[in-house]
């Protein structure tokens, strides 16, 4: 087994954006999984360096900053110690966390863009940008707010309307409105810099289509694979924004590194914080094994993006595996932190103090490894309750308990192993090496249910002797039993640790011992006949049910806030003259023919007719909302004359307006009694 290990190890985490604290949802997608593949590798005994950082640079800090009057500087001190301190209560163990905003990244970004900048790897283009004659700068697509054209959104961003998900260009907004005055920007040209990824789309294909389809997992290799077959385009390193890693060039000012360049740069320059002599050969020793965990949503960044900026540098390795997970809901529902709809993790150790380990467990238990998944307080509880407390906990409890009680707590002899015995050492041999293959694999959720197997090996070992009968025939074979109970409780302190240090810790001093080497974990004799305990103490709590009934109380509060805020009406828009308003054409309309919008989730395509020769085809973001074959005959108020617009190769040629609640259902404005089609709206 030994043979497939590589000389080194470099393990990187996503770095957290420091804009917010971390919830379930980040943990259970990315920082547990790598923490338990970085303490299996050390209980290996690899060299291995486990990298990660406070990414603290791009427009949504510069948004909050501006919205709680402070500077980007101080939201990211702030949430960089939140985030930090909430890795460190739940036990992840990386060797550095670093940020972004530090010196050293500085200079480790601002090298790495000169060296591709001098060697010609960029393309420079101008192009026309939004500016704020107001604020006197250009605008990043996130301080760009309008009218989305798919659904009518009046707040969607730029970059992306989050009410029916379109990815979306600010040119592409209806009526756009900077979010720093409040004025219509206008278009001035910018030149920045471009990284051509076109270039790199062969050596790509090679590289992930044909040289990791077998050994990345599916989720990952699918999307790599679709963004290459679609084409690859060049993307712009640089933007216009004064918070950022100055661009290092003659002519740049007022430009910054683009968020997506500069924080992937930031596993390299937090490895050089920790290894100021020695970083380089984490990161250009083709010995070394460069392992990236993400979520689904960065795949793309660290499959195709950063892996181009790395061949196009020349002296780094590339990824040797990226192995992404997908999302993790709540109670059914997307985790949203704009709408406070998560469990954040410092939040939940001030309700359940001394439990992170219960966490981590149910975290990797429901690991969204190969789909989305859910978390719901019910299952927490369950799991504990019936898993840690009343299987592993119990395994361990029953054997220290009973060594104590029969045995002085000291560990008894075995006198002669019976056929039975002989099974379960066996068995126990094996754990080791089946438990450490899924690891490899990084088959998180197989490998603890793997381990949670050898407690309940030992349950039934225990259940099946009974020792606390047979104690009044046999105490010889009692000894037998409890000491190689004892064996499978001392090989869980090392299997346990990568999972669930601080329980681990816990029984190692129950049982008087430290953790060992991974292949020295299925032994039988890790604790030698004679060796004493220490008092027998819970591993695990039972959790009741009034205290998950708090937690989901918790979240309906928040559920019902959101409610009452939604209904709130929204702040009124600035005055309009009446002339503007007649400019406004409002027609009734009759839906005479509707359907879905192939390949769409949201979009239906309605024809219309509106008195004139022809129907009008108009395409709405309502497909959500109601069946195509009940809008057929409905009346509908149709705002005319906005200007033609293609959506999904489309031509749409007008705008269905809606009525919308505060929980986000869209209702048809209609007149009382029907109109003949085309009537106005006065």
């Amino acid at each position: 087994m030994s043979a497939t290990f590589p000389q080194r190890y470099t393990v990187t985490a996503a770095l957290p954006y420091a804009n917010g604290p971390v919830h379930i949802g980040h943990l259970a997608g990315v920082y547990l999984p790598a923490d338990i593949y970085v303490r299996y590798l050390r209980a290996q005994q690899r060299d291995v360096k486990f990298i990660c950082g406070s990414d603290e640079h791009g427009v949504p800090i510069t948004i909050r900053a501006q919205k709680e009057g402070v500077t980007p500087q101080q939201v990211v001190d702030k949430y960089h110690a939140i985030i930090r301190d909430s890795f460190k209560d739940f036990g992840v163990s990386f060797d550095i966390y670093s940020r972004t905003s530090n010196d050293t990244h500085r200079e480790v970004a601002s090298g790495f863009f000169r060296k591709l900048y001098e060697e010609g790897k960029f393309i420079e283009q101008t192009s026309e940008q939004y500016y704020d004659e107001k604020a006197d700068q250009f605008l990043a697509d996130r301080y760009i707010v309008g009218t989305c054209p798919n659904c009518g959104n009046e707040n969607a961003y730029g970059d992306q309307c989050e009410k029916c998900g379109t990815s979306l260009s600010p040119t592409e907004l209806i009526n756009p409105r900077s979010m720093l005055s409040g004025n219509h920007p206008v278009l001035r040209e910018t030149k920045h810099w471009y990284l051509p990824l076109d270039q790199y789309e062969p050596w790509l294909r090679e590289w992930i289509v044909e040289g990791h389809k077998q050994d990345w997992k599916a989720n990952v290799y699918g999307q790599c694979k679709s963004w290459i077959d679609q084409g690859l385009h060049p993307r712009a390193v640089t933007r216009d924004l004064d918070w950022g890693v100055p661009v290092p060039v003659a002519g740049a000012e007022g430009k910054v590194l683009y968020v997506w360049f500069d924080a992937p740069i930031g596993y390299i320059s937090a490895t050089k914080d920790l290894l100021p002599d020695t970083w380089e050969t984490y990161w250009k020793d083709p010995e070394t094994k460069l392992v990236h965990f993400i979520g689904k949503d960065n795949i793309v960044f660290h499959c195709i993006i950063f892996p181009a900026m790395l061949k196009a540098h020349g002296d780094y390795i590339l990824p040797d595996n990226v192995p992404a997970n997908e999302f993790l809901n709540l109670e059914g529902d997307k985790i949203s932190t704009s709408r406070n709809w998560a469990v954040w993790l410092h939040e939940y150790l001030q309700d359940f103090p001394g439990q992170a380990d219960v966490l981590r467990y149910v975290l990797c238990a429901n690991a969204p490894e190969t789909k989305d998944n859910d978390f719901t307080w019910k299952d927490f509880q369950a799991r504990n309750n019936n898993e840690l407390v009343a299987n592993l906990g119990n395994f361990v409890n029953r054997a220290v308990v009973l060594t104590h009680k029969f045995f002085g707590g000291q560990v008894p002899a075995a006198v002669g192993f019976t056929t039975e015995d002989e099974d379960v050492l066996r068995q126990l041999s094996e754990f080791p090496a089946r438990i450490g293959e899924l690891i490899d694999n990084y088959r998180f959720r197989d490998a603890l249910n793997e381990l949670m197997n050898l407690s309940r090996l030992g349950n039934k070992y225990l259940a099946d002797q009974e020792p606390w009968k047979l104690i009044k025939t046999d105490e010889a074979r009692t000894g037998t039993v409890l000491h190689v109970s004892l064996q499978l409780a001392a090989a869980l302190v090392t299997l346990l640790e990568p999972f669930l240090p601080e329980a681990a810790a816990r029984l190692g001093r129950m049982l008087n011992t430290e953790k060992g080497t991974w292949p020295q974990a299925g032994r039988p004799d890790l604790l030698p006949t004679g060796h004493q305990l220490a008092e027998a103490a819970l591993l695990f709590t039972k959790i009741e049910d009034a205290t998950v009934e708090a937690q989901v109380q918790k979240l309906l509060d928040t559920k019902k806030a959101n409610e009452l805020a939604a209904a709130v009406a929204a702040p009124a828009k600035e005055d309009i003259s009446f002339e503007q308003f007649q400019q406004m054409d409002l027609r009734i309309g009759t839906i005479v023919a509707a359907e879905k919008v192939a390949k769409t989730k949201k979009l239906l395509k309605l024809s219309v007719d509106l008195g004139f020769e022809e129907p009008r085809t108009i395409v709405s973001g309502i497909a959500e909302h109601f069946l195509p074959e009940a809008l057929v005959g409905q009346q509908v108020q149709v705002l005319l004359n906005l200007a033609p617009r293609e959506i999904k190769g489309i031509q749409s040629q007008g705008m269905l307006l809606m009525a919308e609640n505060a929980d986000g259902v869209l209702s048809l404005m209609q007149p009382s009694s029907p109109v003949r089609p085309g009537s106005g709206v006065a």
